[in-house]
């Protein structure tokens, strides 16, 4: 697959686009703003809903670092290239995901954490012993 200049251009006003919509999450900080009440119920109601808010702050930050990363992966070129392989990243995966930085292929195996565990340092001293 080929990206043209135009099909870029597009990639990036959508990353665009999507960083300006979660740099306004760290704004909703006060969800997380501890609580205090006399009844222990909506304590736990709080501590609940605190625990959403802290996770999706986090989920919210993976996504940004990851929509930067594209935007990043556009200036110098290897928007759509899989990271890992270097083989392109299907265009209908990028349709759905522009931040995807690998192929499905190897976003599989580092979801098993296949590829992490071959290239894990400790394995690597393991087997030369």
């Amino acid at each position: 697959m080929t990206i043209t200049s135009s099909d870029l251009d597009k990639f990036q006003e959508i990353l665009e686009a999507r960083e300006a919509e979660l740099v306004e999450g760290p704004r909703r900080r006060t969800d997380i703003a501890i609580e205090r009440s006399p009844d222990q119920m909506d304590e736990v109601q709080h501590a609940a809903e605190r625990e959403v808010a802290i996770q999706n702050l986090d989920r919210e930050s993976d996504m940004l670092r990851d929509v930067r990363a594209a935007l990043g992966r556009i200036h110098d070129g290897t928007f759509g290239t899989c990271l890992h392989c270097e083989s392109a990243i299907a265009s209908k995966r990028l349709v759905a995901m522009p931040w995807a930085s690998f192929c499905i292929e190897c976003q599989n195996d580092a979801s098993g954490d296949e590829f992490e565990r071959a290239e894990s340092p400790a394995e690597s001293l393991e087997d030369a012993a």
